[in-house]
């Protein structure tokens, strides 16, 4: 929590934990006997739409205690959570979400409408009375943060409702406040097999935005929709009325950036909505017109290059070939009038000669040169393209599949070897381990071998707390895998089966 982005945003104290002493300090402060929270510092963000959306930073010694009662509350959270809520979860992604979208509107008997729901201003009106009887949590330090306020402008305003966006543990208070929907939405349209046939009502969420499968809109807007609202209405919440719709299927339908519609009643194909890429290409050209002024050709690929890549692979699991190149060929429009304005009184094959390149099949890459970190040496860039991104089928994770239960450590250490052998960085640290490991597996001593196969293992299990950084991953064989797991058998790492590196 203290290395990563918001670390550095102070709350109301001011104070950031920027030095190991300040770090050491901190953790001394961290107690439960005399605790009391600061005010909330209140800053507001722009949204999609234009509008403003307000946050609640906390100090970073509340956000430190929150992170500490949040160890304890998530595995409870987790095991609680509906089967199909992918929010604010480990392990589970929007990706995941819009797979479960395509597979239930991709089948043979796939429902026809859909309501499209929206819980107004959902962190800042959730019931406190609700949290209180229903979190496990100690209900003095919950209360207390849910009433500590916040300050605008040095003025102090109370918090009689809400778990304010900008909190530690406010995401997974939010979510308990929604788990239980889809077992209602199931107990009532989806209980018996003439029920499941007639209605194919279904749930998917992420955080406060989700869909409602149906099979027509009066069933929708009369039975799903009431039942919905009376849900929200026992915590505080209610639906707004402008972001609530219910859509036919076959018209297509915006979620999570992504536009799911379905062609002539059988294939379904997910694409950057068109709203996604505008706003992504709003931003892109902002940064060329605001910073890159001041930014030579290198710096200027430095800023975008992430934004880039951060997008298409948001995206690279859908059908997103086709909006890839025509997202390239307007960022390519934006960088040459940025080079053009650079240079006005020079001709246009000079600005080419001077700003662009061929590498490998593709013409015309902006390039420039930046300083190597900590040397004098200089090195070449190139502006990534989205098109460059593999489409590749996300696999989603299963619905009841927990991160915290033991018995699901292998499952969840297979997605992890695939995520790797699906990327050039994963197929090098599967070598750089097999390397580490002198090819031999750690429990049997044998050779691994491609006939033999191996799979990937955490020695800190990750349902503990283990991570996927190389320190704390090794190949077995697929027999010795399962053993380890089956009967608890502890592997260890000897000095001569570890390698140097």
């Amino acid at each position: 929590m203290t290395t990563n982005a918001g670390a550095s945003t102070p709350g109301v104290d001011g104070i950031v934990w920027d030095t190991p002493e300040a770090k050491a300090d901190a953790f001394q402060a961290l107690r439960g006997r005399g605790y009391s929270p600061q005010p909330l510092r209140r800053v507001y963000i722009p949204k999609s739409n234009g509008k403003l959306r307000p946050l609640g930073i906390p100090t970073l010694l509340d956000r430190a205690q929150q992170a500490l009662y949040l160890l304890a509350l998530d595995p409870t959270a987790e095991t609680l959570a509906d089967p199909n809520s992918y929010g604010f979860r480990r392990e589970r992604s929007g990706a995941d979400a819009l797979e479960q979208c395509h597979i239930l509107l991709a089948g043979r008997n796939h429902a026809t409408f859909l309501l499209e729901g929206d819980i107004r201003a959902c962190f800042d009106r959730i019931s406190h009375a609700w949290l209180l009887a229903h979190i496990p949590l100690d209900r003095a330090i919950l209360r207390a943060w849910l009433k500590a306020g916040f300050l605008e402008k040095d003025v102090f305003f109370a918090t009689t409702e809400g778990s304010p966006q900008g909190g530690v543990i406010s995401p997974a208070l939010a979510n308990r406040a929604l788990d239980g929907l889809e077992a209602l939405l199931r107990r009532r349209f989806m209980g018996t097999p003439r029920q499941r046939t007639q209605n194919k009502v279904h749930l998917v969420r992420y955080a406060d935005d989700f869909v409602i499968t149906g099979t027509s809109a009066a069933l929708l807007r009369n039975e799903v929709q009431p039942l919905v609202a009376h849900f929200l209405s026992e915590r505080g919440l209610e639906l707004s009325h402008e972001k609530t719709s219910i859509t036919q299927i076959d018209d297509g339908f915006d979620f999570l950036g992504q536009h799911v519609r379905r062609y002539q009643q059988r294939s379904v194909l997910l694409t950057p909505s068109r709203k996604n890429v505008q706003t992504f290409l709003a931003k892109v050209r902002q940064c060329i017109r605001e910073e890159g002024g001041s930014l030579t050709a290198g710096e200027l690929i430095q800023r975008l290059n992430p934004l880039i890549r951060g997008w298409a692979a948001y995206h690279q699991h859908a059908a997103s070939k086709r909006t890839f190149a025509k997202v390239d060929r307007a960022i390519f429009r934006a960088v040459w009038r940025w080079a053009r304005r650079r240079h006005d009184q020079k001709s246009a094959p000079w600005v080419k000669a001077k700003y662009f390149t061929r590498v490998g099949g593709r013409a015309w890459v902006l390039t420039g040169v930046v300083p190597v970190a900590g040397e004098a040496a200089l090195r070449r860039v190139y502006l990534a393209e989205a098109a460059q991104t593999p489409i590749r089928r996300h696999t989603k994770i299963r619905g009841d599949a927990n991160p915290y239960d033991p018995s699901w450590e292998p499952y969840f250490e297979a997605r992890v070897a695939r995520h790797l052998t699906a990327t050039l960085a994963g197929r090098t640290r599967w070598r750089w381990l097999w390397q580490r490991q002198q090819g031999q597996c750690p429990l049997c001593g044998e050779r691994l071998t491609p006939e033999t196969g191996w799979q990937l293992h955490h020695w800190w299990w990750r349902v503990y707390g283990g991570d996927d950084l190389p320190y704390n991953l090794a190949l077995l064989h697929p027999n010795c895998h399962r053993q380890v797991h089956s009967q608890g058998t502890v592997v260890e790492m000897t000095a001569s089966r570890e390698g140097r590196s």
